[in-house]
């Protein structure tokens, strides 16, 4: 079975265009350390649509950090920004990417719509 990351990146290349990122035009690459060395993901972005690679060219913003870590963001158990604060993981050229990269994200365990919980909370009343 695949880890966590390589399942990610994966589902994301076949998931073709994303209307939450679609004022989005940028390259993002993915450094992830490991025992054995390097992982490179390449993601770019074009007005919506989303490529996935294994290129390691040069990106608008590069992610460093390990794919144990990578793993814990996927899984919802790490969130980018603290361990951004942590420097559990660290980046070069244009940060604000990261904002856009975020939406691309699973969701955490357990996490609800807003409208699903207002739902619910006026059932409940």
């Amino acid at each position: 079975m695949a880890d966590p990351t390589t399942s990610f990146f994966q589902a994301l290349a076949r998931r073709g265009h994303e209307t939450l990122v679609e004022e989005a035009t940028a390259t993002m690459r993915f450094d992830l350390t490991h025992e054995h060395g390097v992982d490179r993901w390449f993601v770019a972005i074009e007005q919506g649509d989303v490529h996935v690679s294994r290129d390691g060219g040069e990106a608008d913003c590069v992610f460093y950090g390990s794919r144990a870590t990578f793993d814990r963001i996927i899984d919802g158990q790490l969130q980018i920004y603290p361990a951004w604060l942590r420097n559990e993981v660290r980046t070069e050229g244009d940060v604000r990417l990261f904002r856009i990269f975020n939406r691309l994200l699973p969701a955490p365990p357990g996490a609800r719509h807003p409208r699903d919980f207002g739902r619910e909370r006026r059932r409940a009343a």
